[in-house]
């Protein structure tokens, strides 16, 4: 298991959490399943999973819930599991923290690329394997913008000179905003980007992100241009 990705997946339905499991386990992952969020929660603390995958709707602890306390304590992975593609399903789940999420049914093979897709994200904002499309710091010192700065190299953002703690998919999402200050970027180029989708997504990830950044580097910091995307202010 030392060498395999190390899988959480919380889901109350003993038919899809076991065929999931082993659809996982098929593609190289190391997978701890559980039937609800209590069961859930102490797996995490005991096991510290490198991704978790959460259904929204399961016992005990529900999968919000149970993000939430995942997130107070970790900047791990989390994609949330819905059966419906209801908007407040989807928008609770995305505020309490969660990077990504899969609705029900889903693909096996489609679960795989999105985790697959997260964890690249986690291994980039980390530091292992910049992007080509990173911004480049001026003289080797951070990126400044008002009392906001960002330390490419050590991944790190200060605000007004206090440490501003950002999970790894909100520093990709405002990586890409430094790296054209003023540049209207469209939701869809952001989804490209930071998540990954080859396609056209579901561009409330984005939406809930940005709002989540905002709350953190400052409210007014990200501008939304209407009926185009979202800019930085330089």
């Amino acid at each position: 298991m030392a060498d395999q990705t190390h899988v959480l997946f919380v889901e109350d339905d003993d038919v899809i959490r076991e065929a999931t499991q082993l659809a996982l386990e098929r593609d190289g992952f190391a997978v701890t399943a559980m039937p609800d969020g209590l069961s859930g929660l102490a797996a995490f603390r005991a096991d510290r999973p490198d991704i978790a995958l959460l259904d929204v709707m399961v016992p005990g602890l529900d999968g919000v819930s149970l993000c939430r306390r995942i997130r107070d304590e970790s900047t791990v992975p989390v994609i949330m599991l819905s059966a419906r593609a209801d908007a407040i399903d989807v928008v609770l789940g995305l505020e309490a923290g969660a990077d990504d999420y899969v609705t029900k049914p889903f693909d096996g093979a489609v679960l795989v690329a999105r985790i697959r897709a997260v964890l690249r994200r986690f291994g980039h904002a980390g530091g292992a394997g910049r992007a080509e499309r990173d911004p480049v710091e001026p003289d080797g010192g951070p990126l400044v913008f008002g009392d906001l700065e960002i330390d490419t190299e050590g991944m790190e953002v200060r605000r007004a000179g206090e440490p501003v703690a950002l999970t790894p998919t909100e520093m990709r999402l405002l990586l890409e905003f430094s790296a054209a200050p003023g540049t209207v970027l469209s939701r869809d180029k952001l989804l490209e980007r930071v998540w990954e989708y080859g396609w056209g997504g579901d561009t409330r990830v984005v939406d809930v992100h940005v709002q989540r950044l905002r709350q953190k580097i400052g409210q007014d910091r990200i501008e939304t241009v209407r009926g185009f995307g979202y800019k930085l202010k330089a």
